[in-house]
């Protein structure tokens, strides 16, 4: 598998504070084709836009709301994006902001790698897609354009009438869902393709499955994919066991991480933790996020050093180390651990 040696052309985390006029972002490297924001230190709601939908269409990640017809990202550019002026959501006067942000492969293009016909917007050298398809009721396949297997796959309703939440697929919880909207434990599910009793659930090379369920596949309904598989030198999308100890588990990517994102798994009540290597930028990073709550950054959130080769949980707390705890996490590379110039990664 050949390595990615510059992950910043394919994930970059911009901060920005809001100017409460209309602003261009620059610097992300790359038109972002998937931007994720939100607000530091206020309670509002996340935001996040794609270029299969187009700029001015906003889903909520901490929220089942359907998509809605917001302009707070109005444009994408070949190097960021644009805001509008004022928008709580990114751009609000006072207000401090981060944004996640992938490369895909701009607005997409007609895809029948399985018997849906999708609109796919694929980086298959960094492993990331996007994908709209229409629901027909009956279990179905879905082209990803990945041309590798899926190990991690988020997926929202776009036009439902009444509010779906977010379902998620990760290889490691098997058949059982996970809902990115809410705090609870995985649980079976007929959402993948599973029989909803905890079956295994097999992925392909050209295409995901789904089942019947009217979150994933509603007949007439819309929905909006976002598809991911392991790339060595940038993404690693994987499971690790608590210990219970301060001296927590270290969990090898392979990479110096610039993102990670946590969910236990075996138990309800405990919340999606994000964070970066933006907002804290030295070890023991404890600046927090949550994807399923409205909630402002926090400073003592996940304790964890991001290090050259991988992270190493440094808490005891029952959300991500709980001696019987099972996690599921997703990760992107600030570097690999020695890219195309030959300098390695280091622990900070």
């Amino acid at each position: 598998m050949a390595q990615i040696d510059k992950p910043n052309l394919h994930f970059n985390t911009k901060l920005h504070s809001g100017t409460n006029s209309t602003t261009t972002i620059t610097g992300v490297g790359f038109q972002p084709d998937w931007t994720w924001w939100k607000s530091r230190n206020n309670a509002v709601n996340h935001a996040m836009y794609d270029a299969v939908r187009g700029g001015s269409k906003l889903l909520r990640p901490n929220q089942a709301n359907a998509e809605e017809n917001n302009a707070a990202v109005s444009a994408f550019t070949s190097d960021g994006v644009t805001l509008t002026g004022g928008d709580s959501f990114t751009n609000a006067s006072g207000y401090t902001y981060v944004s996640w942000n992938w490369k895909a492969n701009g607005a997409g293009s007609s895809n029948t790698g399985g018997s849906i016909t999708s609109t796919v917007s694929a980086n298959a050298t960094s492993g990331v897609s996007i994908i709209k398809y229409t629901g027909t009721g009956s279990a179905a396949t879905v082209g990803h354009g990945l041309s590798a297997i899926p190990k991690m796959i988020i997926i929202k309703g776009l036009t439902n009438t009444s509010a779906e939440n977010w379902r998620v697929f990760h290889h490691k919880t098997s058949a059982q869902r996970l809902i990115w909207n809410d705090a609870d434990a995985a649980g079976n599910s007929t959402d993948f393709g599973a029989n909803g009793s905890g079956g295994t659930i097999t992925q392909n090379i050209n295409y995901f499955n789904i089942g019947t369920d009217a979150r994933v596949n509603g007949s007439g309904a819309e929905y909006i994919a976002y598809c991911f598989t392991d790339k060595k030198g940038f993404s690693k999308f994987g499971s690790y066991n608590g210990n219970g100890s301060s001296d927590g588990p270290f969990i090898y990517t392979g990479f110096k991480p610039a993102f990670v994102m946590v969910k236990r798994t075996n138990a309800g009540g405990f919340n999606w933790y994000i964070n970066d290597n933006k907002r804290k930028t030295f070890n023991t990073n404890s600046t927090s996020l949550f994807t399923n709550t409205n909630s402002a950054e926090t400073s003592d959130g996940m304790y964890l050093d991001m290090l050259s080769n991988g992270f190493k949980i440094r808490e005891t707390g029952n959300a991500v180390n709980n001696s019987s705890g099972s996690h599921v996490y997703m990760a992107f590379a600030q570097n690999p651990i020695v890219g195309s110039n030959n300098i390695p990664a280091t622990a900070e």
